[in-house]
């Protein structure tokens, strides 16, 4: 069985990517999906987010408001290092136990963890190659403000707050250019499954 981390900066197209692997017979697991049932009321997570940002981050729901989190932390980088510090640990625990898991109990010979700070955190040492999405940082840019519905400066703010693609280029063993289409996509991701299905 192999773990493969997939990466590249926000609306670079993980999810698209991780869907057409899926189809393939990947197992995955989704690094934003954890993310969200980390902070769900109750949770450790929750109660620290709730005591550090206070009220004004929580719904009537008794949920997280994810976009106002957002709009604080990117506007902020000593608030956002203080969330990533207390949610990038327990999420990094909660993929380790999924592979664990599916190690131990499934079938599938491949395993994604989808995952944007997959680089910048502890979970590079825990896959056994980088697959790093690439994408022209203009549609990258135009991409984020139609699915976010951000301002430009909204958008460059969000682009900047992560690793510059530049750097994340040391760490990947393949390249994947989404700056095309949907069919472009898929064939890069339909090679490479044959390439890792051969090994």
């Amino acid at each position: 069985m192999i773990v493969i981390g997939l990466t590249g900066g926000i609306a670079s197209g993980k999810s698209t990517a991780s869907k057409i692997l899926k189809e393939l017979g990947a197992v995955i697991i989704d690094a934003d999906k954890i993310a969200v049932e980390i902070v769900k009321n109750h949770t450790p997570a929750f109660r620290d987010i709730r005591e550090y940002f206070g009220e004004e981050v929580v719904l009537e729901s008794g949920e997280i408001d994810r976009k106002k989190l957002g709009d604080i932390v990117f506007n902020d980088s000593e608030a956002l290092k203080i969330l990533n510090n207390f949610t990038h640990p327990r999420i990094i625990e909660e993929i380790q136990k999924k592979i664990n898991w599916y190690k131990h109990y499934t079938l599938k010979d491949v395993i994604i963890v989808d995952a944007a700070l997959l680089i910048e955190t502890n979970l590079k040492d825990i896959v056994d190659e980088i697959w790093l999405i690439t994408i022209d940082e203009k549609i990258q840019r135009e991409r984020l403000i139609k699915r976010n519905n951000l301002t430009i400066e909204e958008a460059n703010k969000r682009i900047l707050a992560q690793m510059p693609l530049t750097e994340k280029l040391v760490y990947a063993n393949k390249l994947i250019n989404n700056s095309g289409d949907i069919r472009n996509l898929e064939k890069q991701m339909k090679e490479l499954w044959e390439m890792i299905s051969r090994k």
